[in-house]
């Protein structure tokens, strides 16, 4: 594909503009505090197995079972936005996660957290897929890739807040109080999102669709699945996101304070040098890809093999701990990955019509929580049986990765091809569609 692809004004374009901005800032909030939410796990790890006295495998649990939910919403999340629209999704959400969180917060036992954060990942599940539909229905396609780059820096940003806040509230008011508190967030993002929000612009209503019950659900289901690009789309996801939210949602805590013998604050530190690179980061790929599409897979290869080149040098490393230099230029690289994953949007998005843009982003959207799932319960179950070796256990990835690679390579083709003919089908209707 060339980069001029990526400029071409469809029909039925939305104009963008200041307002654009401000009703998809609502739902970027929403997304931010989502994220907030779902990584406030990753710097209290350490604290959950000592408040409810669990092992690994056991806390892997927590992270597992809110992915779990997670990927098992995300095609039933988007068929809910193609067809109910962004907002009643968005305002169920950030009901469902608030109530997560709160849930969290006040857990006497272990089984009522487990609860607490699968009803959180219900309600997160329902964010980033409305973020996406409400970008594509107030901008210009030609803005496609930047704006969803831009979502993606803003839930880092989330990111940033747990990080940096939640960690320090945690350890200065403790869990009760620094979780519940948090929970404020959800409610006034809710009552943001039911005053202000839309889900388009006047005078770009979707096409009305005929909605059959089950029939509509396998049509959309198994029309977005047959584009090569959904499928590359989701591969892409899979083998991009995961290193990074292993690292920063359970494992890497844990993995810098007792394999490298780090302070908390030092590893802190670190973590928050993830957030800060993929932000900066996501700026560059997202200029880079709205300017060339071509230039998406050579991202999304080079990410996958500079993360799998510093992970490797990192959690083999010949010594008994490795050097701080390398610890930063591990979670300097792992920055890369989560704009990496976003890439795989920009595969599954031109390759379907805008009435199958929610399943088909539902579908790419499973792919690197699976991974993430996947990955979380094997380093879990690895340190458990190995004594706590990270080497043995944070190896797993390798495993994952090889698998995506090989699944992008296999479609890569045929993606290229599908997205030259709907582009010259685009252009030619363009050059149709008669004066006003």
């Amino acid at each position: 594909m060339s980069g001029s692809g990526s400029n071409v004004t469809l029909p039925g374009d939305p104009p963008g503009g200041r307002r654009a901005v401000r009703v998809w800032s609502i739902g970027v909030a929403v997304y931010f505090v989502a994220v907030i939410f779902r990584t406030s796990l990753g710097v209290a790890g350490l604290d959950a197995a000592d408040r409810f006295h669990v092992n690994a495998s056991a806390l892997s649990t927590f992270s597992i079972l809110q992915l779990l939910v997670y990927a098992g919403m995300q095609i039933p999340v988007g068929l809910l936005v193609d067809r109910l629209g962004t907002k009643k999704v968005l305002s169920i959400g950030a009901v469902l996660f608030t109530a997560g969180q709160l849930g969290f917060a006040f857990s006497p036992s272990y089984g009522t957290a487990v609860a607490s954060r699968a009803l959180l990942g219900c309600g997160d599940a329902m964010t980033f897929i409305s973020v996406l539909r409400l970008g594509t229905r107030w901008f210009p396609a030609r803005r496609g890739p930047l704006v969803a780059q831009l979502a993606g820096l803003v839930g880092m940003a989330g990111n940033l807040v747990s990080t940096l806040v939640i960690a320090r509230l945690l350890h200065g008011i403790g869990w009760t109080p620094a979780f519940a508190g948090s929970a404020l967030a959800g409610a006034v993002v809710l009552v943001l999102t039911l005053l202000f929000l839309k889900d388009h612009p006047e005078g770009y209503e979707p096409e009305p669709v005929a909605h059959q019950g089950s029939a509509y659900v396998r049509r959309q289901i198994a029309a977005a699945w047959r584009e090569p690009g959904t499928r590359l789309g989701m591969w892409v996801h899979f083998t991009t996101q995961f290193p990074a939210m292993v690292f920063l949602l359970l494992w890497g805590l844990p993995f810098l304070v007792q394999a490298q013998g780090l302070s908390r604050a030092t590893a802190g530190e670190l973590l928050t040098l993830v957030v800060l690179s993929n932000m900066v980061i996501g700026l560059v790929y997202g200029q880079i890809v709205a300017r060339h599409h071509a230039a998406r897979l050579p991202l999304a290869l080079g990410t996958v093999g500079a993360t799998a080149l510093t992970w490797a040098a990192t959690v083999l490393y010949p010594g008994v701990r490795a050097p701080m230099w390398l610890l930063v230029v591990l979670c300097a690289v792992l920055g890369a990955c989560g704009p990496a994953s976003m890439i795989g949007f920009d595969f599954a998005r031109p390759a379907n019509p805008p009435e199958r843009q929610g399943t088909a982003s539902g579908i790419t959207n499973m792919g690197g929580f699976v991974a993430s799932m996947t990955t979380l319960f094997a380093v879990g179950v690895l340190l458990d049986a190995t004594g706590d070796d990270y080497s043995v256990a944070l190896s797993s990835v390798f495993v994952l990765q090889a698998l995506g690679v090989s699944q992008i390579l296999r479609l890569r083709g045929r993606a290229a091809r599908r997205e030259r003919e709907r582009l010259v089908a685009s252009r030619v209707e363009t050059v149709h569609v008669p004066a006003a």
